[in-house]
Formats: C-alpha cells, sequence, structure tokens
C-alpha cells in the first residue's frame, strides 16, 4: 500500500529515474546534493519505482519514543554521532551480515553547505567490498540520476574522480565541495 503511494506520489510530481537500475546484491547509495527535507520524499519514491529496498541511515535523534517506530518502519537505522564507536567496522559487520542490503547515505552528512565531504561512505563500500551506487537529486529537472555501480579501490584520490564528475552534472544547488573541484580539480 505505502509502496503503491509513494510510486503514485513520485509520478505525480513529476519525478523520472535516469541511468541503470543496479542489479547487485549490496550497494551503498551516495546522495546528493542533499538541501531539503523533501530529499527523504523522493528517496522513498524511487525505492518501489525501481523495485529496490534501500534503507538508509539518519541521526538517532529522529528516532524517538514517537515516531522511531515510523522511521525503522520505512528502512531507518539509528546513527549515534554523540557516541565514540566506529561506523565505519560497525556498517561493515551488517553487510557481513545480510545477502542483500542497500545502504542510502548522504556524504555531505547535513543539508548545509559543506566544503568537504564525509568519508564514512567510502570507507564501508571499501572495507565490506559493496559498489557505490550514485544519487543525483536534480530538482530543476526532476531527474534523479543513478550510476553505475562504482567500486572503490583504497585510492581515494583516484576513486573519487568519476563520483564528482557524476555528480557535477546535477543541476540545481551545488554546494562548495563541488564548486571547488570544479574550480581547481582538487580532491579533499
Amino acid at each position: 500500500m505505502l509502496g503503491t503511494l509513494t510510486r503514485w506520489s513520485f509520478k505525480r510530481w513529476g519525478w523520472r529515474v535516469v541511468g541503470p537500475i543496479p542489479t547487485v546484491p549490496k550497494a551503498i547509495w551516495a546522495v546528493a546534493p542533499h538541501t531539503t527535507n523533501w530529499d527523504f520524499l523522493l528517496g522513498l519514491g524511487i525505492r518501489p519505482t525501481i523495485h529496490i529496498w534501500i534503507q538508509f541511515l539518519a541521526k538517532s535523534s529522529l528516532f524517538n519514543w514517537y515516531s522511531g517506530w515510523l522511521f525503522r518502519a520505512l528502512g531507518g537505522k539509528p546513527v549515534y554521532r554523540d557516541k565514540s564507536h566506529n561506523l565505519v567496522d560497525a556498517m561493515v559487520d551488517v553487510f557481513d551480515q545480510n545477502e542483500h542490503l542497500h545502504i542510502c547515505i548522504a556524504p555531505e552528512g547535513t543539508r548545509s553547505n559543506v566544503d568537504k565531504l564525509k568519508t564514512g561512505f567510502y570507507y564501508i563500500a571499501l572495507k565490506a567490498n559493496v559498489p557505490l551506487i550514485l544519487v543525483g537529486f536534480d530538482w530543476p529537472r526532476r531527474l534523479i540520476l543513478l550510476s553505475e555501480p562504482l567500486y572503490v579501490t583504497g585510492d581515494y584520490s583516484t576513486d573519487m574522480v568519476p563520483f564528482y564528475e557524476f555528480f557535477a552534472q546535477v543541476h540545481g544547488i551545488k554546494k562548495d565541495w563541488l564548486t571547488q573541484w570544479e574550480e581547481t580539480g582538487v580532491i579533499e
């Protein structure tokens, strides 16, 4: 029922998915730019459209007594930023324990402007040996752009070139991490 409703809403708002639908059993879906809370609804709309159950990481404060059940039912997994534990290793263990798992992560880590990406998504993909699926929210054209699966090698600067090239084609708001790369070609 929810899938039918979100798929209908997705199409009703005029959104389309462009790019290959991945067939890999496990992946990290790296989504950018993350600029609005509406990104969450787009993410819900894409799942029934492409027929892949993509779960998501979200800040733990969303998983309180009155809304935690909803976010968990929608596929959410809380991230505890206030505790000192290794999220990368914990996520690698989760990938190792599952035959099929797709997790969405916003590498920017916030809706605000950032001049540098968080790198956890990269190191989870590397250690778990799962590909990145790049997802661009192109608001002006109402497109969700998908990439081919991108496997990382451990050479961050080299591996991130196709990442930056992919997101440079997304229209709309560009945060400082991307505009700085477009101007200098330097990946930080």
